[in-house]
């Protein structure tokens, strides 16, 4: 009988496990480039809470949006800006009340070097050949970046300098491989960085770097694409975006 009762417990976990897989979707995601790993962090948190899976593409931002006004397959859209998701809003391609602000980034400027980077002081001595910044047409970091050397009165001084990457990886990228002493990059993706050195760069000298998630039209059915962007919102995606050096809005959670 114990036997029989045992069989019969594993064919219900069996069954259980069956109709959780059957329930699991996946939905494709378009990510800011300056979120990558965050999200990929989040992205296995939410398959282990819920069995769905997200599909991940990186870039800059402006890429996206292009991409996704010329029928991209793209079911939620995560921007380095505000701009964009609200626009694809009013143009009918996302959902309206899907939008919202998931993180707010921090510009830094950074070397791979100790030592290099010493506050404001690197810039204005500008004893570098090449600072590195990402497309500022494209990438709100580029154009965060671009504010800042503006507020210093440094811009014109620095543009002979200037290499641009597509996006915040290839800048970061661009310091990384030695093509440029310094580079402006976002604190993500240096903040386990022990070796280098950064500054911070003060929020007066740039626009706040506001990023908004929006519900694609192409997702409004799909399940995974739904719960994700709700998920989001919770304390477990909030506690990872912190940890990589993003404020959070207040008032989001869920």
């Amino acid at each position: 009988m114990k036997h029989v009762l045992k069989l019969a417990l594993l064919g219900a976990v069996a069954v259980g496990i069956s109709a959780t897989q059957a329930l699991a979707a996946s939905t494709n995601v378009a990510v800011a480039a300056n979120f990558t790993e965050p999200v990929k962090e989040i992205a296995a948190a939410f398959k282990a809470k819920t069995g769905h899976e997200l599909v991940l593409s990186f870039g800059a931002s402006g890429q996206f949006y292009t991409q996704i006004t010329q029928d991209a397959p793209f079911e939620v859209f995560l921007s380095a800006d505000s701009a964009r998701p609200k626009k694809l809003a009013e143009e009918g391609l996302g959902v309206k009340d899907s939008v919202f602000t998931y993180a707010i980034g921090k510009l830094v400027l950074w070397s791979k070097s100790p030592g290099v980077v010493k506050g404001e002081q690197t810039l204005k001595d500008a004893k570098f050949a090449k600072i590195s910044i990402c497309n500022p047409v494209a990438a709100p970091y580029g154009a965060a970046a671009v504010e800042t050397m503006q507020a210093l009165k440094l811009d014109a001084e620095l543009k002979p300098k200037l290499v641009e990457g597509a996006n915040i990886t290839q800048a970061y990228q661009f310091v990384q491989t030695g093509n440029a002493e310094v580079g402006f990059v976002a604190l993500s993706q240096i903040i386990n960085d022990k070796d280098g050195s950064r500054w911070v760069v003060p929020q007066k000298l740039y626009k706040p770097i506001t990023q908004d998630v929006v519900l694609l039209k192409k997702g409004e059915a799909n399940e995974a694409a739904k719960a994700f962007v709700n998920f989001l919102k919770g304390p477990e995606s909030r506690a990872i975006i912190e940890k990589y050096g993003y404020e959070v809005a207040p008032g989001k959670a869920s």
